[in-house]
């Protein structure tokens, strides 16, 4: 049996299904053998969207999917995703080529140090020496991916070894990794300790992030605990949809009223990163006490301390939680409630009232308005990805159930869109046939990552993408701004262009009508809605080129969303 057989045999039954790559020297073979064993082969356009698809499919399947890439720059590409698997703490393996072992350190062909580059960024990177070994190191990277808080591991296969062939007696195939991983729970006086924290408070909230929805019985318990405790509760972006956006304590339009004044937090796999402003003043009351649910030991006390620390499984943890809590409710009629209720109404009426401003060009709120009845109305999994589009997405988009919203996440990276879609599209038509993918990117957004399409349109994925356009990154310029610079021909563009600036009203539509796609230019809210529609039955990828007013902002804020202003 030859190298590139033994790797993927031992993939699949580590129980590996989806592989998303870019083969060429010396990972050709790896890629033929992964459909030969039974494991989904897709083919991308960069090693980029090749790994957001593979951990965005380890992220909704809860076990790893494969990125395969070829040595040295190929490698190199993947280590944006790489990264940004990591910091999500999402499970993918990375599969790159590499140089003969004897060819080390010789100038082999795209030869690069493969092996430590991985390692900052990956819980676990390895290079099997011989074929006989490289199932121990399948096994041993499911495992680092999966136990504990779960992130990217790297293998690394010299191109000698994919060829090589041994006689099967000789291979070692471990037993596959147990999944779900092995749980734990706090001890019994912790709990306790949580729970006359609680009963004290005046001012309580409960914030969950997306550790929350990384296993079934997370969001189930959840939900359970806030309804049984009537806690008012807000979530992170990415744990959006593990209590729905409609249930009566969810008071997330109150955001930064409840995150200041609030003196007790029950924070449920999230992280006082920059995503919820470091838990510090002025953002957070400086006497706020913190009871932190969290898989990591290393994630308590981070930037302020954690008052009661409970390590251990989510799911397991809020249930017993629950039942040392049984009979607790907080107060239905108090202050604190009237005035998050008061600031939710308040805020939803301020966007409201934007959102019903259809003047053209479009606001952000007014493009987003048909969108969000579509949202209300379908089972949808969204991806939203952009600088305003995916802030303005966040208040503008509902989520009614878990895992059904990707977007920039803890690390804001942006090139994430068509890559996640992928992932989307095949979750959805191997698991969830009801749900439709629907990708909402700015129009900057969709540029890292747009070849994609062809990728989408090849493997027949009838997913809906819309472009908010504003010709810009946050802004851009007008059509009549452009033409103006087109007539100035000694105009040095280096120079006079702002830094921001794209394309006014980039024709992105016609980009998919290329691939064999549907692809519409919208200007209008009753467009947007009926384009929408369309797509909804249609068995074909769709883009909708949505073009907004080039100077359209955000709400006004009380803070800035980073501890200093952006432009």
């Amino acid at each position: 049996m030859d190298g590139a057989t033994v790797l993927c045999k031992a993939l699949k039954e580590q129980g590996v299904e989806y592989c998303f790559g870019i083969v060429g020297f010396p990972i050709i073979e790896v890629g033929i053998a992964c459909q030969a064993v039974g494991i989904k082969y897709i083919g991308c356009r960069n090693e980029q969207s090749a790994a957001y698809a593979a951990q965005a499919m380890g992220y909704l399947t809860e076990k790893p999917a494969v990125c395969l890439v070829v040595s040295g720059p190929g490698f190199l590409h993947t280590l944006g995703g790489l990264a940004n698997a990591t910091e999500n703490c999402w499970p993918m393996i990375c599969i790159g080529g590499s140089s003969d072992l004897d060819l080390d350190t010789r100038g082999s062909f795209q030869e690069c140090n493969q092996i430590d580059s991985a390692r900052i960024y990956c819980k676990y990177a390895s290079r099997p020496t011989s074929v006989s070994v490289i199932p121990l190191h399948v096994q041993k990277a499911v495992r680092m991916a999966m136990y504990g808080r779960p992130g990217a591991v790297y293998i690394d296969i010299p191109g000698n070894l994919i060829l090589t062939s041994i006689d099967e007696n000789e291979i070692i195939f471990p037993v596959p990794v147990t999944l779900p991983p092995p749980k734990s729970v706090p001890p019994k006086d912790m709990l306790i300790k949580a729970y006359e924290e609680i009963k004290k408070a005046k001012k309580p909230l409960i914030i969950y992030g997306k550790g929350s929805q990384w296993t079934k019985k997370g969001p189930l318990q959840i939900m359970k605990f806030v309804e049984e405790t009537n806690i008012p509760v807000i979530a992170t972006p990415g744990g959006k949809g593990v209590i729905p956006d409609d249930f009566k304590n969810n008071i997330q339009a109150a955001r930064s009223y409840a995150l200041k004044n609030s003196d007790l937090i029950i924070l449920i796999g999230a992280r006082l990163n920059w995503i919820l402003h470091f838990g510090i003043e002025p953002r957070f009351n400086k006497n706020v006490k913190i009871i932190q649910i969290d898989v990591k030991a290393e994630e308590f006390h981070q930037n302020v301390p954690t008052t009661v620390p409970l390590l251990g499984d989510i799911g397991d943890t809020i249930e017993l939680l629950r039942h040392e809590m049984k009979g607790y409710t907080f107060v239905e009629k108090c202050e604190w409630k009237k005035i998050l209720n008061d600031k939710c109404e308040k805020n939803k009426n301020i966007i409201k009232k934007m959102a019903e401003d259809h003047s053209v060009p479009l606001n952000y709120y007014a493009a987003y308005h048909p969108i969000q009845e579509y949202v209300k109305k379908n089972d949808v999994l969204v991806i939203n990805e952009g600088a305003n589009t995916m802030d303005i997405g966040r208040s503008m988009l509902p989520s009614f159930l878990p895992k059904r919203r990707l977007d920039a996440g803890s690390f804001g990276t942006m090139g994430v869109g068509l890559g996640y879609a992928l992932a989307a599209g095949f979750y959805c038509r191997d698991y969830s046939p009801d749900t439709k993918v629907l990708v909402i990117q700015g129009d900057s957004a969709f540029g890292f990552s747009g070849m994609e399409l062809e990728t989408i349109k090849r493997y027949n994925l009838p997913i809906t993408i819309i472009v908010i356009n504003n010709g810009g990154i946050y802004r851009g310029l007008t059509k009549e701004n452009w033409e103006e610079m087109d007539n100035d021909t000694e105009e040095d563009r280096c120079f006079s262009l702002p830094v921001l600036s794209l394309t006014p009203e980039c024709r992105y539509d016609k980009m998919c009508e290329a691939f064999g796609g549907v692809g519409v230019l919208v200007r209008t809210v009753p467009e947007i809605k009926q384009e929408l529609q369309k797509s909804y039955t249609l068995k074909n990828v769709t883009l909708i080129n949505c073009i907004i007013a080039n100077d359209s902002e955000r709400k006004p804020q009380e803070h800035q969303w980073l501890t200093r202003s952006k432009i």
